[in-house]
């Protein structure tokens, strides 16, 4: 079973930076579909980015394209989501789910097979 653990959540304020890491215990994902996701207060979690594990394509939900980038990081086997000029409206618990079949494309939510406890971000002034 594949643990997931998410880090570099905090304060910030907006026009801010900060870096999320998603790594799974114990393990790689190296070879798994990655998705980044966020749970704001009142909203239904949402995806943010996405890196599929046939291609490698990044994709972004429109409202952080140009703002925010995912990596995979091969030697520390981590995903990363780089954010830059946050705004009050990312504020959210942000989550990394991971499945480690074959995807082109980013899969629905209900097709990951792997999720963390959620790390929380906050811009504010």
């Amino acid at each position: 079973q594949l643990q997931l653990v998410e880090s570099g959540g905090g304060l910030v304020q907006p026009g801010g930076s900060l870096t999320l890491t998603c790594e799974a215990s114990g393990s790689s994902l190296i070879y798994h579909a990655v998705g980044w996701y966020r749970l704001a207060p009142g909203k239904e979690r949402e995806e943010v980015a996405c890196l599929p594990n046939m291609n490698n394509q990044e994709s972004y939900r429109s409202s952080v394209l140009g703002r925010f980038i995912i990596t995979r990081d091969s030697a520390k086997k981590t995903v990363k989501l780089h954010m830059n000029n946050l705004k009050t409206e990312d504020t959210g618990v942000y989550y990394c789910a991971a499945t480690r079949m074959l995807w082109s494309r980013c899969p629905a939510q209900s097709d990951y097979q792997f999720w963390g406890q959620g790390t929380q971000v906050t811009v504010s002034s």
